[in-house]
């Protein structure tokens, strides 16, 4: 059994370098061509930059393009992340009669919380964080920034409550079934802005929305609301993934302290 274990861990690594070789060769050769730095080839970004001011009031043309320009796309995405997400909470749910989590072997406990100091400096970081985050989102039309970023930004918010504090904490701040219920409705309220156009007579995820005052916090009409949609459903997602492992691996018997 050990030698066939022995055989098994080096046919697996031969595989690993032939295919890491080839993966390696064809990286190299996609890059061979690329332009210098800061010598850009296409014309689509001039494009892009020349009409996205005057026709959307966006002045980071990133967002023009995620939301806009390639908007349907964009959703694809979104729901690409709300399907991996939905993955990861069935492979890891615990079915009835299953042993509970402090019993299963494997499981970390989750008892004790950082020091006063760490605590005292963590709670500042929170609210930092969770401005920063704010002000990603609400500015991704302006500067760069938007939704996808500022949901990491602040899932990562919480996450420090939980590295400050334990799982107990965790959970206090990030209900599940809340947590479901707001990444499904980040989701699809995307999809509702996209419809809302045609409803309106106009082609989908068409703009509906006064435009406002370019470099305005609400500019650029459905850009800044498409974005704040993915900002919802991104931070949620996060929230759902860390909250679902941190049941698979975390007793989390913080009240037999």
């Amino acid at each position: 059994m050990e030698m066939t274990a022995n055989m098994n861990e080096r046919m697996r690594r031969w595989i690993f370098l032939a295919f890491g070789t080839a993966f390696l060769a064809l990286f190299c050769y996609s890059v061979e061509d690329m332009p210098a730095w800061g010598h850009y080839r296409g014309p689509y970004g001039y494009v892009i930059a020349n009409i996205a001011v005057f026709e959307r009031h966006a002045t980071d043309t990133v967002n023009a393009i995620n939301y806009d320009c390639r908007g349907f796309d964009t959703l694809n995405e979104e729901f690409i992340l709300f399907t991996a997400v939905l993955g990861v909470m069935m492979l890891l749910r615990q079915e009835r009669g299953e042993e509970s989590a402090s019993t299963i072997a494997g499981r970390v406990p989750d008892r004790s919380v950082l020091s006063t100091t760490i605590q005292a400096v963590a709670i500042p970081a929170v609210f930092l964080t969770t401005l920063f985050g704010f002000y990603i989102g609400l500015h991704g039309q302006l500067t760069p920034g938007g939704g996808f970023q500022a949901g990491v930004i602040l899932a990562s918010a919480s996450l420090l409550v939980y590295l400050a504090q334990n799982t107990e904490a965790f959970k206090r701040i990030t209900s599940h079934p809340a947590m479901e219920v707001v990444e499904a409705a980040g989701a699809a309220s995307y999809a509702a802005i996209g419809l809302t156009g045609i409803l309106l007579g106009m082609p989908f995820l068409a703009n509906f929305l006064p435009l406002g005052e370019t470099g305005d916090v609400f500019s650029s009409g459905t850009i800044a609301l498409i974005s704040a949609c993915v900002g919802v459903e991104v931070t949620a997602a996060f929230l759902l993934v860390a909250f679902t492992y941190l049941e698979e691996i975390i007793s989390g018997q913080v009240s037999e302290r």
